[in-house]
C-alpha cells in the first residue's frame, strides 16, 4: 500500500489512514498521555508519512516505518512541551499539587521506559489502555498472538516487580 501511496495514489493513503489510525493513535498516546496532544501529533504523523513516503523502502515492514515516524513525532512534541513547561514554571511558579501529579506521571512513564522494551510498552498500552485484544495487537505489530500474550504477561510481571521495589 505504501508503494501505491508513493506513486501518488490518494485512495491508498486514505485507506492506510483508516486502517492504521487507531493503532497509531494508541501508540502516540503512550508517549503524550492526553487526547488533544495525541490528536495533533496524529495529524503530524500522517502529514509526515505523506511527505516522506519516498524514504520508505519497499519490502520492509511498513507498519514499523509508520510507528517510527509516530515515535519521533511524539518525542519531538515531548521535547517541545518540556521546553514550554519549563518556561511557564520559571515565570509563574506552579502549585505543589500540579507538580506532584506531573512527577507521578513522569515516574510511571519512566518506569515503563526503564523496565520494558519498546514492544512490551506498546503491547501493554494497546491492551490495557485501549482495549485491543491480543490477536488484534498481533496484527498491528506483526507477530503471532502467542508471542503477544507471553510478552504481555512478562511485561506485567516486570511492572509489578518495579512497583514493589518502588514501595521499599
Amino acid at each position: 500500500m505504501l508503494t501505491r501511496i508513493a506513486a501518488g495514489d490518494n485512495e491508498a493513503f486514505e485507506r492506510l489512514y483508516i486502517e492504521t489510525k487507531r493503532g497509531v493513535y494508541a501508540f502516540v498516546h503512550t508517549y503524550l498521555g492526553n487526547r488533544f496532544d495525541t490528536e495533533d501529533a496524529l495529524q503530524d504523523v500522517y502529514l509526515k508519512i505523506k511527505s516522506n513516503i519516498r524514504s520508505y523502502r519497499p519490502g520492509t515492514n511498513g507498519l514499523a516505518w509508520i510507528l517510527e515516524i509516530a515515535k519521533n513525532t511524539a518525542l519531538n512534541e515531548l521535547r517541545a512541551e518540556a521546553s514550554r513547561r519549563k518556561q511557564i514554571y520559571d515565570s509563574s511558579g506552579v502549585a505543589d499539587e500540579i507538580a506532584d501529579r506531573a512527577a507521578l506521571k513522569d515516574l510511571l512513564v519512566t518506569t515503563m521506559r526503564e523496565r520494558l522494551d519498546e514492544e512490551e510498552q506498546r503491547i501493554v498500552v494497546l491492551h490495557v489502555v485501549w482495549g485491543y485484544r491480543h490477536r488484534e495487537i498481533a496484527d498491528i505489530i506483526g507477530c503471532p498472538t502467542g508471542t503477544v500474550t507471553s510478552k504481555y504477561k512478562r511485561a506485567v510481571d516486570k511492572l509489578k516487580e518495579a512497583l514493589k521495589e518502588e514501595d521499599k
